[in-house]
């Protein structure tokens, strides 16, 4: 359960800001069918986060035990220190949008999350972790927090939120994150 609530805690604030939430705000003002767009990031979260989580798990499996908490540790402290820096809109429009809602929403959305910070993230979870499935879980729940606040009310929530503030706390936790896991194996 503590994968479960830390993937969902701490990819739901590592997306606020993020390049994919202004996406899905610009998806939400080129389409009408508010539904597709969250299937469609759905989808693409799902795909994309699944993948992430067993990078994660396979990749801490060829990491020597006595050194997967440092590489662990001082990657959630690059991700936290990372996000301090301001994510901007760099979606184009192209001929995606003209399959509609779903498939432009799908393939922009899951192309945006390739080396973002949420997926970044969801690898060191499911290498931290072990646990391709909670990790995933978790991970997708945080997004959909994130994101489908932003497609049905967008502007408003936008306007309500201290991005700033947001990035801050997420780097907070990050680094938490990051110095739990490095000190748990020294206190044993």
């Amino acid at each position: 359960m503590e994968a479960l609530f830390t993937s969902i805690s701490t990819v739901a604030l590592a997306e606020m800001g993020d390049k994919t939430q202004l996406l899905a705000l610009f998806l939400a003002t080129r389409f009408a069918s508010k539904s597709s767009i969250v299937l469609g990031i759905l989808a693409a979260t799902l795909l994309n986060h699944a993948l992430s989580a067993w990078l994660g798990v396979e990749v801490a499996q060829w990491i020597p035990e006595s050194l997967i908490s440092w590489v662990v540790g001082l990657s959630f402290i690059a991700v936290g220190l990372w996000l301090l820096i301001p994510d901007k809109d760099d979606s184009e429009e192209n001929n995606v949008m003209k399959y509609g809602a779903f498939t432009a929403t799908f393939v922009l959305f899951f192309l945006a999350e390739i080396g973002d910070k949420t997926q970044i993230a969801t690898v060191l979870l499911g290498a931290h972790y072990g646990s391709v499935w909670m990790v995933l879980l978790g991970s997708t729940i945080g997004m959909m927090l994130a994101n489908v606040p932003v497609v049905f009310a967008g502007n408003w929530i936008m306007d309500r939120i201290n991005p700033d503030l947001t990035r801050k706390l997420a780097c907070m936790l990050f680094l938490i994150l990051g110095g739990i896991t490095i000190a748990t194996p020294l206190l044993q």
